[in-house]
């Protein structure tokens, strides 16, 4: 009997130990999972996901077009999301490459595919139920679930905020005539026409893209000043900033002047990050400050 009393106590003890060895492995290997799990993010938008989901702790590399935090001075900046180098990103050893459809060259890719990095080309979001999905599917690829769903939350109610102001700008009159210059150093400007970054924000924020053709076209003063657009927004792929954009393009194209966006200085700043990627946090913040703007024009009107 007692020799049986020790064997029962005997094999408790070892299932004991057995179930914490078990316990203190999963806990090590959770953790290691975390520390090797190494992300390079090629695109603002992505990045700006990423960043929104409290995944900078397992960032290692963003592209030129990406804005992140000073604290994160260890990340390293590689080249245009267009135009990765395969030999720059392996130099950091990632787990995974997330970007857009426009993310490239396609050799780039492969070469990265067949090195055992896992390569994840989300779909360019250009509603708000796209940019929803894409938020659910990096929660999933992150193992931030949680913080997708909150975050799914922000974006829908973003939604809710835009749809009354365009309400608003329904009820003030016409929605504003409004126009995208696209300023490039040594290069013409360009007028953002229909399916292009520039005209979701224009639309989602209650304007009216008078440009009236699809992608980018250069345009001369002549034919901006025919439009006739309440609303001049621009946007510089230029690396140095201007301290006076606004006078520098009127005084470029004086007949800018004679538009009631120049006559009334109408003519507002687009930020580049919010034009990169198709619908992103940064154009969902753009698109309701314009909207704010044009119920400010209207009731002046």
């Amino acid at each position: 009997m007692l020799k049986l009393q020790i064997f029962n106590a005997k094999n408790v003890l070892l299932t004991s130990m057995m179930a914490a060895a078990v316990l203190l492995s999963g806990a090590l290997f959770s953790q290691t999972t975390s520390i090797e799990n190494r992300v390079v993010s090629a695109g603002a938008g992505i990045t700006e996901l990423v960043l929104a989901l409290d995944a900078s702790d397992e960032l290692v590399g963003v592209d030129s077009t990406s804005q992140i935090p000073d604290e994160l001075k260890s990340v390293a900046k590689l080249g245009y999301h267009r135009m990765l180098s395969a030999e720059g990103i392996l130099a950091l050893s990632p787990s995974m490459l997330l970007g857009s459809e426009a993310m490239g060259p396609k050799s780039t890719l492969e070469v990265l595919t067949h090195a055992n990095v896992e390569v994840v080309s989300l779909p360019s979001a250009n509603t708000q139920a796209e940019l929803v999905s894409n938020v659910e599917l990096l929660g999933k690829l992150l193992s931030r679930e949680s913080q997708a769903n909150e975050l799914q939350k922000k974006i829908n109610l973003s939604f809710e905020q835009l749809d009354a102001k365009q309400q608003t700008i329904a009820q003030l009159g016409d929605a504003p005539k409004v126009l995208f210059l696209l300023l490039q150093q040594d290069r013409p400007a360009r007028v953002g026409g229909d399916n292009t970054a520039a005209d979701i924000i224009i639309k989602l924020a209650g304007g009216q893209n008078v440009a009236g053709f699809d992608g980018y076209k250069s345009v001369s003063q002549e034919g901006i000043l025919a439009l006739q657009p309440d609303v001049i927004l621009i946007s510089s792929r230029s690396e140095t900033e201007k301290s006076d954009p606004v006078n520098d393009l009127l005084q470029a194209m004086p007949l800018l002047n004679h538009t009631p966006a120049g006559e009334y200085k109408q003519i507002m700043n687009l930020p580049p990050q919010a034009l990169i990627g198709g619908l992103g946090l940064s154009a969902i913040t753009a698109a309701d400050k314009l909207a704010s703007d044009f119920i400010s024009i209207k009731k002046r009107q």
